[in-house]
Protein backbone atom coordinates (compact mmCIF):
# COMPACT_ATOMS: atom_id res chain seq x y z
CA UNK A 1 0.00 0.00 0.00
CA UNK A 2 1.44 3.19 -1.23
CA UNK A 3 2.14 5.75 2.01
CA UNK A 4 0.41 8.81 0.28
CA UNK A 5 -3.37 6.61 0.77
CA UNK A 6 -5.52 7.35 3.53
CA UNK A 7 -5.84 3.99 4.84
CA UNK A 8 -2.35 3.09 5.71
CA UNK A 9 -3.16 4.13 9.87
CA UNK A 10 -2.43 1.04 11.50
CA UNK A 11 -5.24 -0.74 12.46
CA UNK A 12 -5.70 -2.34 15.50
CA UNK A 13 -8.02 -5.12 13.94
CA UNK A 14 -7.14 -4.72 10.13
CA UNK A 15 -4.60 -5.71 7.77
CA UNK A 16 -4.67 -3.61 4.56
CA UNK A 17 -2.84 -4.04 1.50
CA UNK A 18 -3.00 -2.52 -1.80
CA UNK A 19 -1.07 -4.37 -5.09
CA UNK A 20 -1.65 -4.15 -8.48
CA UNK A 21 -4.57 -2.96 -8.48
CA UNK A 22 -5.98 -5.17 -5.59
CA UNK A 23 -6.85 -4.09 -2.50
CA UNK A 24 -7.20 -6.47 0.78
CA UNK A 25 -8.97 -5.88 3.63
CA UNK A 26 -8.19 -8.45 6.06
CA UNK A 27 -9.89 -9.14 9.33
CA UNK A 28 -7.21 -9.57 11.79
CA UNK A 29 -8.33 -10.66 15.01
CA UNK A 30 -7.86 -14.08 14.54
CA UNK A 31 -7.85 -14.87 18.03
CA UNK A 32 -11.15 -13.96 19.07
CA UNK A 33 -12.85 -15.59 15.69
CA UNK A 34 -12.69 -11.94 13.80
CA UNK A 35 -15.69 -11.05 16.16
CA UNK A 36 -16.87 -7.71 15.16
CA UNK A 37 -16.98 -4.48 18.14
CA UNK A 38 -16.99 -1.07 17.08
CA UNK A 39 -13.21 -0.98 16.93
CA UNK A 40 -13.30 -3.57 14.42
CA UNK A 41 -16.49 -1.63 12.55
CA UNK A 42 -15.15 1.69 12.61
CA UNK A 43 -12.02 0.63 10.73
CA UNK A 44 -13.55 -1.57 8.17
CA UNK A 45 -15.70 1.71 7.87
CA UNK A 46 -12.12 3.92 7.32
CA UNK A 47 -10.54 1.50 5.29
CA UNK A 48 -13.56 0.86 2.84
CA UNK A 49 -13.61 5.09 2.50
CA UNK A 50 -9.51 4.56 1.67
CA UNK A 51 -10.02 2.23 -1.06
CA UNK A 52 -13.16 3.71 -2.46
CA UNK A 53 -10.52 7.25 -3.11
CA UNK A 54 -8.00 5.73 -4.08
CA UNK A 55 -7.88 5.32 -8.32
CA UNK A 56 -4.91 2.84 -7.69
CA UNK A 57 -7.53 0.30 -6.20
CA UNK A 58 -9.67 -1.47 -9.01
CA UNK A 59 -11.05 -4.58 -6.99
CA UNK A 60 -11.56 -4.65 -3.28
CA UNK A 61 -10.93 -8.75 -1.67
CA UNK A 62 -12.40 -9.26 1.66
CA UNK A 63 -11.17 -11.70 3.54
CA UNK A 64 -10.16 -12.96 7.49
CA UNK A 65 -7.12 -14.08 8.76
CA UNK A 66 -7.32 -17.72 10.88
CA UNK A 67 -9.97 -20.58 11.21
CA UNK A 68 -12.64 -18.33 11.21
CA UNK A 69 -14.04 -15.65 8.59
CA UNK A 70 -16.37 -14.15 11.58
CA UNK A 71 -17.84 -15.38 14.33
CA UNK A 72 -20.40 -12.26 14.15
CA UNK A 73 -20.67 -10.37 17.88
CA UNK A 74 -17.72 -9.76 20.03
CA UNK A 75 -18.84 -10.90 23.37
CA UNK A 76 -17.97 -8.24 25.39
CA UNK A 77 -19.53 -5.95 22.76
CA UNK A 78 -22.75 -7.83 23.23
CA UNK A 79 -22.06 -7.02 27.26
CA UNK A 80 -22.12 -3.39 26.39
CA UNK A 81 -24.97 -3.19 24.18
CA UNK A 82 -26.79 -4.60 27.25
CA UNK A 83 -25.96 -2.24 29.42
CA UNK A 84 -26.76 0.77 26.82
CA UNK A 85 -30.18 2.91 26.80
CA UNK A 86 -32.06 3.00 23.77
CA UNK A 87 -30.18 5.93 22.01
CA UNK A 88 -26.91 4.28 22.84
CA UNK A 89 -28.04 1.51 21.09
CA UNK A 90 -29.13 3.30 17.92
CA UNK A 91 -25.61 5.02 17.40
CA UNK A 92 -24.18 2.02 17.72
CA UNK A 93 -26.62 0.02 15.01
CA UNK A 94 -26.39 3.01 13.09
CA UNK A 95 -22.24 2.46 12.59
CA UNK A 96 -23.01 -0.83 11.40
CA UNK A 97 -25.47 -0.08 9.06
CA UNK A 98 -23.20 2.51 7.65
CA UNK A 99 -20.32 0.07 7.60
CA UNK A 100 -22.97 -2.73 5.79
CA UNK A 101 -24.39 0.44 3.19
CA UNK A 102 -20.50 1.48 2.14
CA UNK A 103 -19.56 -1.87 1.68
CA UNK A 104 -22.78 -2.72 -0.29
CA UNK A 105 -22.62 0.85 -2.69
CA UNK A 106 -18.75 0.41 -3.05
CA UNK A 107 -18.13 1.96 -6.17
CA UNK A 108 -15.30 -0.99 -7.38
CA UNK A 109 -15.96 -4.38 -7.34
CA UNK A 110 -16.18 -6.63 -4.08
CA UNK A 111 -14.78 -10.64 -3.58
CA UNK A 112 -15.41 -12.12 -0.13
CA UNK A 113 -12.85 -15.02 0.57
CA UNK A 114 -14.76 -17.23 3.70
CA UNK A 115 -13.26 -19.76 5.77
CA UNK A 116 -14.42 -21.25 8.81
CA UNK A 117 -17.49 -19.67 10.75
CA UNK A 118 -19.68 -16.84 8.82
CA UNK A 119 -22.20 -15.71 11.91
CA UNK A 120 -24.31 -13.02 12.11
CA UNK A 121 -23.06 -9.81 11.17
CA UNK A 122 -20.97 -11.59 8.76
CA UNK A 123 -23.27 -12.88 6.41
CA UNK A 124 -24.24 -9.43 5.98
CA UNK A 125 -20.97 -9.07 4.79
CA UNK A 126 -20.93 -11.51 2.34
CA UNK A 127 -24.13 -10.86 1.00
CA UNK A 128 -23.38 -7.29 0.29
CA UNK A 129 -20.14 -7.97 -1.72
CA UNK A 130 -20.11 -8.44 -5.03
CA UNK A 131 -18.91 -12.47 -4.96
CA UNK A 132 -18.24 -14.87 -2.75
CA UNK A 133 -16.05 -17.89 -2.36
CA UNK A 134 -16.44 -20.74 0.96
CA UNK A 135 -14.51 -23.44 1.08
CA UNK A 136 -16.10 -26.69 1.40
CA UNK A 137 -16.01 -26.65 5.46
CA UNK A 138 -17.41 -22.85 5.53
CA UNK A 139 -20.33 -22.66 7.87
CA UNK A 140 -22.95 -19.91 7.87
CA UNK A 141 -25.96 -18.91 10.96
CA UNK A 142 -27.97 -16.45 11.54
CA UNK A 143 -28.32 -16.60 15.29
CA UNK A 144 -29.41 -13.49 16.68
CA UNK A 145 -33.31 -15.41 17.27
CA UNK A 146 -31.57 -17.33 20.10
CA UNK A 147 -30.41 -14.43 21.63
CA UNK A 148 -33.42 -13.06 21.71
CA UNK A 149 -32.56 -10.50 18.67
CA UNK A 150 -33.36 -10.31 15.28
CA UNK A 151 -31.07 -9.52 12.20
CA UNK A 152 -32.12 -6.43 11.60
CA UNK A 153 -29.33 -4.07 10.19
CA UNK A 154 -27.82 -6.91 7.80
CA UNK A 155 -31.27 -8.40 6.88
CA UNK A 156 -31.46 -6.22 3.25
CA UNK A 157 -28.70 -7.59 2.64
CA UNK A 158 -28.96 -11.36 3.58
CA UNK A 159 -33.12 -10.89 2.13
CA UNK A 160 -32.01 -9.66 -1.19
CA UNK A 161 -29.67 -12.21 -1.52
CA UNK A 162 -31.52 -15.48 -0.21
CA UNK A 163 -34.80 -14.40 -0.89
CA UNK A 164 -37.75 -14.24 1.26
CA UNK A 165 -38.35 -17.57 1.61
CA UNK A 166 -34.86 -19.05 2.56
CA UNK A 167 -34.34 -15.74 5.00
CA UNK A 168 -37.63 -17.11 6.85
CA UNK A 169 -35.97 -20.43 7.31
CA UNK A 170 -32.98 -19.04 8.39
CA UNK A 171 -33.52 -16.38 10.16
CA UNK A 172 -36.16 -18.14 12.71
CA UNK A 173 -34.64 -21.23 13.14
CA UNK A 174 -30.65 -20.03 13.98
CA UNK A 175 -29.59 -23.24 12.20
CA UNK A 176 -26.46 -23.48 10.69
CA UNK A 177 -26.14 -24.17 7.05
CA UNK A 178 -22.83 -25.80 4.95
CA UNK A 179 -21.59 -24.30 1.98
CA UNK A 180 -23.22 -26.71 0.11
CA UNK A 181 -26.63 -24.99 1.33
CA UNK A 182 -25.23 -21.67 0.91
CA UNK A 183 -24.10 -22.03 -2.64
CA UNK A 184 -27.78 -23.00 -3.49
CA UNK A 185 -29.01 -19.98 -1.61
CA UNK A 186 -26.66 -17.54 -3.73
CA UNK A 187 -24.59 -16.60 -1.07
CA UNK A 188 -21.80 -17.71 -2.23
CA UNK A 189 -20.67 -18.37 -6.24
CA UNK A 190 -17.90 -21.22 -5.61
CA UNK A 191 -16.70 -23.42 -3.01
CA UNK A 192 -13.40 -24.52 -3.28
CA UNK A 193 -10.33 -25.05 -0.70
CA UNK A 194 -7.85 -23.06 -2.27
CA UNK A 195 -9.24 -19.56 -2.42
CA UNK A 196 -6.57 -17.60 -3.35
CA UNK A 197 -6.70 -20.03 -6.43
CA UNK A 198 -10.70 -19.81 -7.17
CA UNK A 199 -10.18 -15.88 -7.02
CA UNK A 200 -7.56 -15.37 -9.34
CA UNK A 201 -9.41 -15.98 -12.55
CA UNK A 202 -12.41 -13.95 -10.98
CA UNK A 203 -9.63 -10.94 -10.29
CA UNK A 204 -8.41 -10.78 -13.25
CA UNK A 205 -11.06 -10.55 -15.22
CA UNK A 206 -12.26 -7.56 -13.39
CA UNK A 207 -8.96 -6.25 -13.64
CA UNK A 208 -9.33 -6.07 -17.29
CA UNK A 209 -12.58 -4.47 -17.32
CA UNK A 210 -13.06 -1.15 -17.62
CA UNK A 211 -13.46 0.95 -14.08
CA UNK A 212 -16.23 3.48 -15.09
CA UNK A 213 -18.06 0.53 -16.82
CA UNK A 214 -18.55 -2.02 -13.59
CA UNK A 215 -19.20 1.28 -11.20
CA UNK A 216 -21.75 2.06 -13.39
CA UNK A 217 -23.54 -1.86 -14.06
CA UNK A 218 -23.29 -1.79 -10.04
CA UNK A 219 -25.52 1.42 -9.95
CA UNK A 220 -27.58 0.30 -12.75
CA UNK A 221 -28.37 -3.00 -10.68
CA UNK A 222 -29.00 -0.96 -7.10
CA UNK A 223 -31.56 1.01 -9.18
CA UNK A 224 -33.08 -1.73 -10.65
CA UNK A 225 -33.62 -3.90 -7.25
CA UNK A 226 -36.85 -3.12 -6.64
CA UNK A 227 -37.89 -5.21 -10.14
CA UNK A 228 -40.02 -2.46 -11.67
CA UNK A 229 -40.07 -2.01 -15.46
CA UNK A 230 -42.04 1.41 -16.32
CA UNK A 231 -41.56 4.74 -18.09
CA UNK A 232 -38.70 5.54 -15.94
CA UNK A 233 -37.27 2.42 -16.16
CA UNK A 234 -36.90 2.33 -19.72
CA UNK A 235 -35.64 6.26 -19.74
CA UNK A 236 -32.88 5.47 -17.12
CA UNK A 237 -31.89 2.92 -19.03
CA UNK A 238 -31.99 4.54 -22.33
CA UNK A 239 -30.01 7.44 -20.74
CA UNK A 240 -27.53 5.24 -19.40
CA UNK A 241 -26.18 3.20 -22.25
CA UNK A 242 -26.04 6.71 -24.29
CA UNK A 243 -24.09 8.17 -21.72
CA UNK A 244 -21.33 5.47 -21.47
CA UNK A 245 -21.10 5.40 -25.11
CA UNK A 246 -19.90 8.83 -25.40
CA UNK A 247 -18.06 8.74 -22.16
CA UNK A 248 -13.96 8.76 -22.57
CA UNK A 249 -14.35 4.92 -21.90
CA UNK A 250 -16.79 4.02 -23.66
CA UNK A 251 -14.96 5.06 -26.27
CA UNK A 252 -12.05 3.95 -25.97
CA UNK A 253 -13.84 0.64 -25.28
CA UNK A 254 -15.43 0.64 -28.60
CA UNK A 255 -12.51 1.36 -30.60
CA UNK A 256 -9.89 -0.77 -28.63
CA UNK A 257 -12.68 -3.18 -29.79
CA UNK A 258 -12.83 -2.87 -33.90
CA UNK A 259 -8.98 -1.52 -33.73
CA UNK A 260 -8.51 -5.24 -32.60
CA UNK A 261 -6.28 -4.16 -29.62
CA UNK A 262 -6.59 -4.48 -25.76
CA UNK A 263 -8.54 -0.96 -24.48
CA UNK A 264 -5.89 1.07 -22.19
CA UNK A 265 -8.37 2.09 -19.32
CA UNK A 266 -5.19 3.73 -17.54
CA UNK A 267 -4.86 6.39 -20.47
CA UNK A 268 -8.21 7.95 -19.55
Amino acid sequence: MTSNTPHTAQFEYLSCALHSGVGEMVLNRAEKHNAFDEVMISEMIAALDGFASNDDCQVLVLKANGKNFSAGADLNWMRKQAKMDFEQNLADANALATLMHKLDKFPKPTVALVQGAAFGGALGLICASDIAIATTRASFCLSEVKLGLIPAVISPYVARTMGQRASRRYMLTAERFSAEQALKLDVVHEVSDDLEAAAEPIIAALLSNSPQGMAWVKTLLSRLEDGVIDANTLAYTSERIARIRVSNEGQEGLNAFFDKRKPDWKAI
